[in-house]
């Protein structure tokens, strides 16, 4: 297959991404290839190894993901096409004739942690963690006897010689996992009416009210912010960028005049892209923040400029 029918995900097989990527169409035609590392799988698109790669950016329990955000704020500029939104349960994966009081030692990704504190707490409270790379990897320790046992998907005991100890563990029942499907620069997904426009933004000064100021460019033209998470520039301390979401897409006049306003007050603005929401939810447009309403501003506009106001 040629590099663009190729999709790196985050591996080892058997993780959540691997599963995510499995539920896009386009994947029962691509070569599915797993990396080590969430910035392995965005590197092979850098380097045209890949048409793709699915990373996870974002969980309802921890935030973002902030190794996916570093990436994809501070490397070579990739962009996003679509998201995926997959429910996490977790299954507590081991050799199989294993008990539960045989468990002394768990592994995972450091992740699926908080999202299984409690029931740790609950049923293993003496059993020590260590983590792991991904969730797949962990029961690939478990496979090795480095473990007694791996947090992970229960799909993914088979590919490890496992079975599943004990299923469907989350803290939180309605966790969910986002992830994005990345490649390399080029033409926006086409708008769908239920978008999200995803962007970072640089400070140009630091000043009492410095965030608000720039937040205001979002509020005054209508545009809703889905997520806000600052990231440190590694340019010392108190340095920070700001990632966000945002309903809309680019073409969208209440979204564009946003960017537009960053661009023109932020000593950075880095556009990861505009794409459909995997909720399908489109957003509630307040009033004076549609389309049609800003052609009628500029067209009032351009009357005034000529007298006929």
């Amino acid at each position: 297959m040629s590099s663009a029918s190729r999709y790196t995900y985050l591996g080892p097989e058997g993780t959540f991404t691997e599963a995510a990527l499995r539920t896009l169409p386009e994947s029962a035609t691509r070569e599915l290839v797993p990396m080590v590392s969430v910035a392995a799988a965005l590197d092979a698109v850098r380097t045209g190894e890949a048409g793709g790669a699915l990373v996870p950016i974002e969980n309802s329990v921890e935030g973002g993901i902030t190794t996916t955000l570093d990436e994809l704020a501070f490397g070579a500029p990739l962009m996003i096409y679509r998201e995926v939104l997959l429910p996490i349960a977790f299954a507590l994966l081991v050799r199989p004739g294993t008990k539960l009081s045989d468990v002394k030692t768990v592994t995972g990704h450091p992740a699926a942690q908080v999202q299984v504190r409690q029931w740790l707490t609950k049923h293993l409270p003496d059993a020590a963690w260590e983590s792991a790379a991904s969730n797949a990897d962990g029961a690939r320790l478990v496979q090795e006897s480095r473990y007694d046992g791996a947090f992970a998907g229960e799909f993914a005991a088979p590919t490890y010689g496992l079975e599943p100890l004990a299923t469907e563990i989350h803290d939180a029942s309605n966790a969910t996992t986002r992830f994005v499907l990345v490649g390399r620069p080029g033409r926006l997904a086409a708008p769908t009416g239920a978008d999200k426009t995803s962007a970072v933004f640089w400070l140009r000064d630091d000043h009492p009210g410095a965030l608000l100021d720039l937040l205001q460019e979002f509020a005054i033209r209508g545009v809703n912010l889905m997520r806000i998470e600052s990231r440190p520039t590694g340019e010392g301390l108190g340095q920070y960028c700001f990632s966000v979401d945002a309903e809309g897409h680019l073409t969208d006049r209440r979204v564009g005049e946003t960017l537009l306003g960053l661009h023109r007050r932020c000593l950075k603005v880095r556009l990861l892209g505009s794409y459909p929401r995997a909720d399908e939810i489109a957003p509630v447009v307040r009033r004076g923040a549609s389309d049609e309403e800003f052609s009628a501003a500029a067209d009032w506009l351009n009357r005034a400029l000529d007298g006929r106001v």
